[in-house]
């Protein structure tokens, strides 16, 4: 394996970069929407569910610029060849699988952006009152916050569906197939 079927150091640092920012943003929504349900019982302030759908919303825009750049990033830089004998059905799922992480890494900021900008709240990056989020040009709706919050919260069930896959994926063909499709995304293990 040569150093082209790597993949180049700027799609490694974006991919491990919204990877972990994916995996915080699912775990800190779900404890954002637990402090939000905690608050009729006096289990939470309404600055602490503020403060705490400020932060996610604010590394939630981040996710989806980083995303763009890395959507731009990969279609115009090839991506390093799979291994010549993996089998077809195992191309067609690895391709699947980043169609459906980069709908989701683009999907899941731009819903919960609709969600908020739906809602009729005000929403702040930064936890900061002074930087606005500005809201996408739809109209004030329950309905339309309700769907767009449910299908929100079912893509993170979605991400985590996705990462087992592809993190299964890799681990099989690091250990049972011993081929080098994992290290073409982490350059500190050993090319075989």
């Amino acid at each position: 394996m040569t150093m082209t079927n790597r993949y180049s150091t700027v799609a490694i640092i974006l991919h491990w970069t919204i990877a972990v920012l994916l995996v915080s943003m699912i775990f800190f929504g779900w404890y954002a929407d637990d402090l939000r349900e905690a608050l009729p019982q006096g289990g939470a302030t309404l600055g602490e569910v503020r403060t705490a759908f400020s932060w996610h919303k604010t590394f939630g825009i981040l996710v989806l610029l980083l995303s763009l750049v890395r959507l731009g990033w990969r279609l115009t830089h090839t991506a390093p060849p799979l291994p010549d004998a993996m089998p077809a059905w195992e191309r067609f799922a690895a391709r699947f699988t980043h169609v459906a992480f980069y709908v989701l890494m683009i999907g899941m900021p731009l819903l919960g952006w609709l969600a908020a900008s739906s809602s009729g709240i005000g929403s702040f990056l930064f936890d900061n009152p002074q930087i606005v989020l500005p809201d996408l040009p739809v109209p004030e709706s329950e309905a339309l916050h309700d769907t767009t919050a449910w299908l929100h919260g079912r893509g993170a069930w979605a991400i985590l569906v996705l990462l087992a896959l592809h993190a299964g994926a890799a681990l099989k063909h690091h250990i049972l197939d011993k081929d080098d499709v994992l290290t073409r995304m982490l350059p500190f293990l050993p090319r075989r």
